[in-house]
């Protein structure tokens, strides 16, 4: 995995994340998986407790800026 850091807001679109995240070995994405579990588990143990999430009332809208 290239590491390098980037101040180009196009490689901060979800596309480009996308794009980023499918040139990922299998090995890799596994371990971004347990990196962010732990990441979670750590902040709120009891998160692994939850079952049977129901949807939100109301709409969701996502704003981009284009």
């Amino acid at each position: 995995m290239d590491l390098y850091v980037s101040h180009d807001r196009q490689e901060e679109t979800t596309e480009a994340k996308a794009r980023w995240f499918q040139q990922l070995s299998l090995i890799e994405r596994e371990e971004l998986l347990c990196y962010f579990t732990d990441m979670i588990l750590s902040i709120n143990p009891k998160v692994a407790e939850l079952k049977d999430a129901q949807p939100i009332t109301g709409r969701i809208r996502v704003l981009r800026e284009a």
